[in-house]
């Protein structure tokens, strides 16, 4: 199939390459020239693994980028939204689709073969039916079902493992007002042999996508309410409860070798919080959504609350230890929001290098990938930012493990035989307690 994408960031790209991958020809469409221009020049503008090969390898044949929404659309059968949808505190932010959904509209207007219209951007549910379509129905004079098809096809990517998550997903979930939009969608995945398709409405579709991120959210903040009680019991770890939670016949598969956890149990795990571009945005957008439509969600509620506390906690924890932070030196050892990805949108990090500044620290940080997003982010009173981990901890009291970087595996040997030993506090229990001298980790005694 022709198909375009609109936005081409961590979705948008990455849904480009990969359907790219598949056979189809996919035109991305961007208004950021820089963007456009590397993808043109086969070079990938976003730091995602697998993600740079599959657009050198397919840039300037499969793949194309350019910055004319009308010139996209006139030679694509299927459009795809892949915009930002930022949440402004109270409501979703439906300016961006709203906007690309007109645009749409407008070349529709003087384009005479019928053209199928996807949301693929995380959307409230009604947005796709109510916002989505009559802006394009508006620009376009055509009739949702007549005149063009209206689609809500929702991603289901993990950042720094998202091009595997595309190519071989668990579920395809195609949302469409009528079965000619609805076989479109299936068009686009017809080469994913053995997938469970799910054909419904949009809204439904919008639904599943903020079911999924809550679910998931939800035993996050669970597993680390349990590490708080953890910390407060003698000889009791939250890792070896969680590791027979695991064990569960609930929450185990059947494999050729026999039972074995499945995958969701990774997110059954204490850690210093989580981050990103969707769990925290889109738990505060269903919240308040739900909100608004006088529904009461106490549990949401209390899952954001939950994980706001983890970033002070981890500060406290190198506090309670040191006596005071003022003028003691920290290492922060990773600053993006999970290994893999160089994406510091609501990181962690960023609210304990605050913290850690609040309270006096000298703070030097240091992270393989996202220390020039960092940058961005810190401007106007950054950390200092280290140039590898050896430099991140030299002379460092206390070292604070954020991100579990492969990278860090070798801390304990960095600090073996230091005097005075550093305290560490793994914020992920990324390493085992007994690899250095002063440990403090999430769930265990405080």
């Amino acid at each position: 199939m022709n198909v375009s994408i609109v936005g081409s960031g961590y979705v948008g790209l990455v849904t480009a390459a990969c359907l790219a991958e598949h056979g189809h020809r996919v035109v991305c469409v961007d208004q950021d020239a820089s963007k456009v221009a590397a993808i043109t020049a086969g070079r990938c503008p976003i730091y995602e693994k697998d993600l740079p090969e599959l657009v050198a390898k397919h840039s300037g044949g499969a793949l194309t980028a350019t910055s004319s929404l009308e010139e996209a659309i006139r030679e694509s059968e299927i459009t795809l939204i892949a915009v930002p949808t930022p949440f402004d505190g109270r409501d979703i932010d439906l300016s961006y689709v709203a906007t690309a959904a007109r645009q749409i509209g407008q070349v529709l207007r003087t384009k005479d073969a019928y053209h199928v219209v996807v949301v693929k951007s995380t959307v409230v549910p009604g947005t796709t039916d109510k916002v989505v379509g009559p802006e394009v129905a508006g620009a376009s004079g055509k009739a949702a079902g007549t005149g063009f098809g209206l689609g809500m096809n929702p991603e289901f990517l993990s950042e720094g493992a998202a091009v595997e998550d595309f190519m071989r997903p668990d579920r395809i979930v195609l949302g469409g007002i009528d079965e000619r939009t609805h076989d479109a969608l299936a068009g686009l995945y017809r080469s994913f042999a053995g997938i469970p398709v799910l054909r419904t409405t949009n809204s439904t579709a919008e639904m599943i996508k903020y079911g999924s991120n809550a679910l998931q959210a939800t035993m996050i903040s669970l597993a680390n309410e349990l590490a708080n009680i953890c910390e407060r019991l003698d000889g009791v770890d939250a890792i070896e409860v969680m590791r027979g939670v695991h064990a569960m016949k609930e929450l185990n598969v059947e494999t050729e070798t026999g039972r074995q956890a499945a995958a969701i149990t990774k997110f059954l795990l204490p850690g210093c919080g989580f981050g990103g571009s969707c769990f925290p945005k889109d738990l505060k957008a269903i919240t308040a959504f739900g909100e608004h439509l006088g529904v009461k969600v106490p549990i949401l509620r209390s899952v954001i609350e939950v994980n706001a506390g983890r970033a002070v906690r981890l500060v406290e924890t190198a506090e309670n230890e040191l006596g005071n932070l003022d003028g003691r030196r920290i290492a922060v050892l990773g600053l993006a929001f999970k290994p893999g990805t160089d994406d510091m949108r609501e990181a962690p990090s960023i609210e304990i290098v605050r913290e850690l500044q609040r309270r006096g620290a000298d703070v030097i940080a240091f992270d393989p990938v996202a220390s020039d997003e960092a940058r961005k982010v810190f401007n106007g009173s950054p950390p200092t930012f280290a140039g590898s981990v050896g430099q991140a901890v030299e002379q460092a009291e206390a070292i604070l493990v954020v991100t579990p970087w492969p990278e860090f595996s070798d801390l304990p040997q960095m600090l073996s035989g230091r005097r005075p030993a550093p305290v560490v506090v793994d914020g992920r229990r990324f390493l085992k307690p007994s690899s250095v001298a002063r440990y403090r980790g999430i769930g265990l005694t405080v």
